[in-house]
Parts: structure tokens; sequence; C-alpha cells
């Protein structure tokens, strides 16, 4: 993190990325001295309501984050930053969002937790648009005129007051991940999921060293020591509450306990029950240490792709049992009426022999279990993601598959990512085709 006196004595000349949380009440008229070099400026966590209306003149700049401060309207300055691809103004009390407000390279713009309830036609104007976050809105209706955003990849719609989804966003051909929980539209699980998890008394449970953190929660390793039991070690996940970039927490709790059991699920073990600040939380099964991520998370660069490990090599039968497993996961949750909404390598934990897990269902949402057009596009919708975690692993595979092997997974890819959405083969042909390798044991 920088400091104002550093911008004021010209100790930052020639830098590409700022960033400046130092209570600001007004934008730094400083920061222009910047112009020739800055890229990219984070004044997150500031009081700022206004942007100068020449912010243009930061010819340079391509990525702008001013998240968890007091704007009411996306400032119109933004449309005339020629070279502004990504926008966040997350967490901030925006109503207002105009067509002149948006880049015309815009590639990523974030809306999360604000009051905005409509859009304007012009974001479907924006040919380069590939994430949208607009999480915890007020939003009744989408622009029709995404449909013609066929770059769009990632879509969090979760937590408005969406009615329904729009034939038109069922069909865009590279839609990946969508969220859409918490709108009137989604169809819930039944209530019955979360009576009949087993409470578990917070008094019986000692927290031990933290093993992570992420939007929605913290993770501890603990002792479970049930009376008149020897005590188990556990994981307990303690959520926040707040809203994330995908949606509610709450609802994050709420599907995986109603995802239910798999062998590529963590175990749910039961629900935190008596927390003295009445915390939500669940109890799960401890990962065993030899598993790790697959990948890292989306950089501002690749955007929608997770960032993989440069030397990152998997063997045939490593790979395709990761790629066999997902696809057996997948397959178990849209039967449970549940899309992940975020199936990434970096929500993948695997070990050497291929073993993996899926993880994090913050941007899970609940669809009809009934066979019907919405229900297989939704799913659909999926595979695509699949289809590029697929083209990850094979990419990183090493020699060892025949050149028939080689090009039957390259075609499945391919059929999971065709533009097409209804086109796409669905969860249990793939598990099934997958499971004929016969390096899957």
């Amino acid at each position: 993190m920088h400091t104002l006196a550093q911008l004021r004595t010209g100790q930052l000349s020639g830098i590409t990325r700022l960033d400046l949380a130092c209570g600001l009440t007004e934008f730094p008229q400083e920061i222009f001295d910047l112009a020739d070099s800055l890229e990219i400026l984070n004044l997150s966590g500031n009081q700022l309501d206004t942007l100068p209306d020449d912010l243009h003149r930061l010819t340079h700049l391509r990525v702008l984050f001013c998240s968890d401060n007091r704007f009411t309207e996306l400032p119109e300055c933004l449309g005339r930053c020629s070279a502004l691809t990504m926008v966040g103004f997350k967490a901030n009390r925006i109503e207002r969002v105009t067509g002149a407000s948006l880049p015309p390279l815009l590639r990523w713009l974030i809306l999360t937790d604000n009051h905005v309830s409509q859009l304007p036609d012009e974001l479907g104007q924006r040919p380069h648009l590939q994430k949208l976050m607009l999480a915890g809105n007020r939003l009744q209706q989408l622009p029709a005129s995404l449909g013609q955003c066929h770059r769009l990849e990632l879509l969090r719609i979760a937590a408005n007051q969406l009615t329904e989804l729009p034939q038109w966003l069922l069909q865009l051909p590279s839609l990946s991940w969508l969220a859409y929980a918490g709108n009137p539209l989604e169809a819930q699980a039944e209530a019955a999921a979360l009576a009949a998890t087993t409470p578990i008394d917070w008094a019986q449970l000692r927290l031990q060293q933290q093993l992570g953190e992420g939007a929605s929660g913290v993770i501890h390793q603990a002792l479970w020591q049930p009376p008149g039991q020897i005590a188990r070690n556990i994981a307990v996940k303690l959520y926040k509450g707040q809203m994330t970039s995908d949606g509610s927490p709450l609802h994050e709790m709420h599907a995986c306990i109603t995802a239910g059991r798999h062998p590529n699920l963590i175990d749910v073990l039961g629900q935190v029950a008596g927390h003295p600040e009445q915390q939500a939380g669940l109890v799960m099964a401890l990962i065993a240490p030899s598993y790790r991520n697959l990948a890292g998370l989306p950089s501002l660069a690749s955007c929608t792709r997770d960032v993989y490990a440069d030397e990152l090599r998997l063997s045939a039968p490593t790979a395709l049992r990761i790629a066999h497993g997902i696809a057996s996961v997948a397959a178990h949750l849209h039967r449970q009426g549940i899309t992940h909404g975020d199936l990434y390598g970096h929500n993948i934990l695997y070990n050497d022999q291929g073993d993996c897990l899926l993880g994090d269902f913050g941007a899970a949402s609940f669809h009809a279990t009934t066979d019907n057009g919405q229900t297989r596009a939704l799913q659909r919708i999926e595979v695509r993601a699949f289809g590029i975690l697929l083209g990850e692993l094979l990419a990183r595979i090493e020699p060892g598959l025949s050149a028939v092997d080689l090009a039957a997974l390259q075609d499945l890819q391919a059929r999971c990512c065709q533009p097409d959405v209804l086109a796409r083969p669905e969860f249990d042909e793939i598990e099934r085709l997958l499971s004929e390798f016969k390096h899957i044991d």
C-alpha cells in the first residue's frame, strides 16, 4: 500500500500500479503526474463519492478499483477512458448506471453489493465483456442487449430480484460460470435439508490453526469431542454472513448441505449450533495434507481463466482421474438440482494419484430436478466450464497417451465447449466416456 506523502513528494514516479487507502474524500490531483505510466489504480477503502471529469488524462489506465467507497452512481468519466478494461465498484451505494459510464473496451465489470435496480442497454454494446459481477443488487431484469455479448463467460446475478432467467441468457455461446441463487426465480431445495442436518454443539468443538480463508468464511482445523466419544480431527468453516462476489454465504452453506455425499465432495458432518455470536458454520471432514489446489485464481490479465503453476505436469492416469472425478461429482450435483457455478481448477483439491475433491459452493444455485429446456441449458452451461478445465488438464499432461486417446479427449473437449448450448453432452455421458479410458482404475 502506498501513502499520500509518497505520491505528493514524487517518490512514485513511473509506477504502473498505485494503491491508496487513507480515508480519501477527494481524488488526489497528483495522480495525474503518473499519467505516462499508471495502468492499475486501486482507491478501494476510502470515502470517495466522485472522480474527476478528466480522468481520461490517465491514458494508460487499464484497471480501476473503487470498492468500499461512497459512490451513488457509476461515474460517467469512466466512459471516456479509452484503455480502461476492468472496473470494480463493489460495496458502494450505487443506484444509477448510465451507458455513458461504460468504457468502450470494458471486459470486466464489478458492481457487487450496491443498490442498482436497472442497467443500461449500452452494456450489451461492449463486445469485449467477459466477466460481469452483479450479485447483491436490486435488479428485476437484465437488459436484453446482453444477448449480444458473445464473449461473456462469467455472470454473477445472485441475491437480486429476478423472477426469471431470460431465454437469450441460456443461449449465450461462451457462458460457463453462472450464479443466480437468492432470486425469486430460483427453484429452492427442500427446506428439510437444513432441518435434517446434524446439529453439533459449539461446546464440543475446539478450534485450532486456521487452514484457509475465502470471501465467504474462515476454515479452521478443530477437535470435535461428542459426549462419551474420543475426540476426532475435523474442519470447521465459519461463515462471515456478508455478501460476496458470488452471493450469500448462508446460501452457500445451504447448497453444501443439499449436495449430499459423493466420493469427490468433502463430507459435511453437521451444522454448528450454539455459537456464542450466532455465527453460522459447518463441521466437515478434515482433508489429508497430501491434497493441494490444482490451480490458482484468475489474474487481472487472465480474467476468467485460472493461473496454473508453470512447472505443473500431470501423468495421464492422474489427469484422467481428476477429469473423471469432476465429471462424476458434477453429474451428482445436477441430479440434486444444483449447479456448482464455479467449476474451476482453483476449487479442486487433488493428490498425486488423481483423487480429487470439488469445493467452494459460493456460486451454487438450485434448479428444477425435472427435465426441461431450462434445466438442460443450465446444466450444459456448466459443461462448458468442464470443457475448459479438460482443456487445461490436457495442456499439462505428460507424454504417454496414444494418438487415438488424445484425439478422443480433444473431441470431447470440443463438444463440451461448442457454442450451441443444448448440443453439448450431459455429465452422465461425459462420465461414461471418461470411464472407458484404461488409464482410470
